[in-house]
C-alpha cells in the first residue's frame, strides 16, 4: 500500500497537535498507519459482552457507569483499536423529553407513546443531559481515566435531530417511514419545533459528553437516507447545521456520519463537522473527489463482508486503502456498524490487517 503522505497542519490542528492516530486523521496530520475503530465494536458478536448482557437489561447496562465503562473497554482490550466509542444507545435522551422506551427482545426499540399530533411535540421537555443521561457522562469519566495511559481517545456520540425524530413518531424502526414523513409534509411548523427541541437536547449532551472528557464526537444520522436531496435540503440540513455550529464550542472533532446519502454527499458535509463517514455504497476516491481533498473521511467496508471468506474480505479491504491512496484525513471503518453474527476472529484480522499494510 502507498505510505501516508505527509500534508501541512490544517488551522484546526495548530493549536495543540494530537499523538494519537485516531485524533491525528481527525484533524489531517501525518499519522504511522491508518487508524480503525468499528461502529458498534462493543456488542453482541463479542462473548464477554453477551455474558454481561444476560444479567443486564440494554437500560440498565447503559445506565450504570461501571458496566458502560467495562463493555466500552472490551474490543480495545482484546482487538487494539485505535479509538473507543462510549458504549451508550441514541435513544435515551427521548426518555427526558417524556417518551417511553423499552428495549423488546427480538423486537429493538419501541416507543411506547409515539408522537402522533402537534400537542404531542409541545409537551415534549428539553432537560440537560445530566438530569436523565448522568450514568453515561459517568461512563466517559471512567474510561477517559483507563485509556488516558494507552493513548486511546474516547468518543462521544448522539442521534442527529431527523434520526431521533423517525424513532419519536415511528414508535421504533421501519422500513417506509411513512409516519415520520406524513407528519413532516402535513404539519411543517409543528416539525420545525419538534426538530428545535432535538437540537437543543443533543447538542447540550453532546457537549456535556466533551466536558466529561470525550475527545472526539460523533453525530449518526442513520435513518437521513431515506430522504430525497429536495427533502433532505428542506427538513434536515438547517437543523444539522445548527446542531453543528453549537458543538463547535466543544473543541473536540466531530464526525458527520449518515448512511445512503452518496446522491447528496455535499449536502450532507455542508452542514458542519471535522469528518465525513462515507458508507460502502461510494468509492472513497469519488467521496474524495465530491467534498474535496481537504476533508477528513471515514470508512467504508460493507459490514456484511465481515462473514465473507477472507480472500473476498482481504480484497475489499484492498480495494479501500487503494482508494485512500495514502491520503491523511482516512480513518478506517465499516460503512454502518458491525453485525451480531460476526466472526470475532475475522474483526481482529481485519484490524491487524489495516495496521500491517499502512505502516
Amino acid at each position: 500500500m502507498r505510505p501516508i503522505t505527509k500534508e501541512q497542519p490544517t488551522a484546526a490542528s495548530t493549536q495543540a497537535e494530537p499523538t494519537s492516530r485516531f485524533l491525528r486523521a481527525c484533524h489531517r496530520l501525518p499519522v504511522d498507519a491508518t487508524p480503525i475503530w468499528f461502529m458498534r465494536q462493543a456488542g453482541r458478536y463479542m462473548p464477554e459482552y453477551r455474558a454481561l448482557r444476560e444479567k443486564h437489561t440494554m437500560l440498565e447496562a447503559i445506565g450504570t457507569p461501571e458496566i458502560a465503562a467495562e463493555i466500552t473497554l472490551q474490543p480495545i482490550n482484546a482487538f487494539g483499536m485505535d479509538a473507543a466509542i462510549i458504549f451508550a444507545d441514541i435513544l435515551p435522551p427521548l426518555i427526558g423529553m417524556g417518551l417511553e422506551l423499552t428495549f423488546e427482545k427480538g423486537v429493538g426499540p419501541v416507543i411506547h407513546n409515539p408522537i402522533q399530533r402537534t400537542f404531542d411535540v409541545d409537551i415534549l421537555a428539553t432537560p440537560p443531559a445530566e438530569l436523565h443521561l448522568q450514568a453515561t457522562l459517568d461512563a466517559i469519566a471512567l474510561v477517559r481515566r483507563e485509556l488516558e495511559s494507552r493513548n486511546v481517545p474516547l468518543i462521544g456520540f448522539a442521534g442527529a435531530p431527523y434520526t431521533l425524530a423517525s424513532y419519536a413518531i415511528e414508535g421504533g424502526g421501519s422500513k417506509n417511514h411513512d409516519k415520520v414523513k406524513t407528519f413532516m409534509y402535513a404539519e411543517p411548523a409543528a416539525w420545525t419545533r419538534l426538530m428545535d427541541k432535538l437540537v437543543t437536547v443533543q447538542a447540550d449532551y453532546l457537549l456535556k459528553q466533551a466536558q466529561a472528557g470525550a475527545q472526539a464526537l460523533q453525530v449518526f444520522d442513520s435513518w437521513a437516507g431515506i430522504l430525497s436531496r429536495y427533502d433532505y435540503e428542506r427538513y434536515i440540513l438547517p437543523f444539522n447545521q445548527k446542531l453543528f455550529t453549537m458543538l463547535e464550542q466543544a473543541n473536540v472533532p466531530v464526525i458527520n456520519f449518515s448512511t445512503r446519502t452518496s446522491a447528496y454527499l455535499e449536502l450532507v458535509a455542508s452542514t458542519g463537522g471535522d469528518v465525513v463517514g462515507v458508507d460502502w455504497q461510494l468509492p472513497l476516491d469519488e467521496a474524495w473527489s465530491k467534498l474535496g481533498a481537504e476533508q477528513a473521511i471515514m470508512g467504508n467496508l460493507d459490514p456484511i463482508l465481515l462473514l465473507a471468506p477472507w480472500r473476498e474480505l482481504k480484497a475489499h479491504i484492498d480495494l479501500i486503502l487503494e482508494a485512500a491512496h495514502g491520503r491523511v484525513g482516512h480513518i478506517f471503518n465499516l460503512g454502518h456498524g458491525i453485525l451480531p453474527m460476526t466472526p470475532v476472529e475475522n474483526v481482529r484480522r481485519v484490524v491487524d490487517y489495516v495496521q500491517e499494510q499502512t505502516r
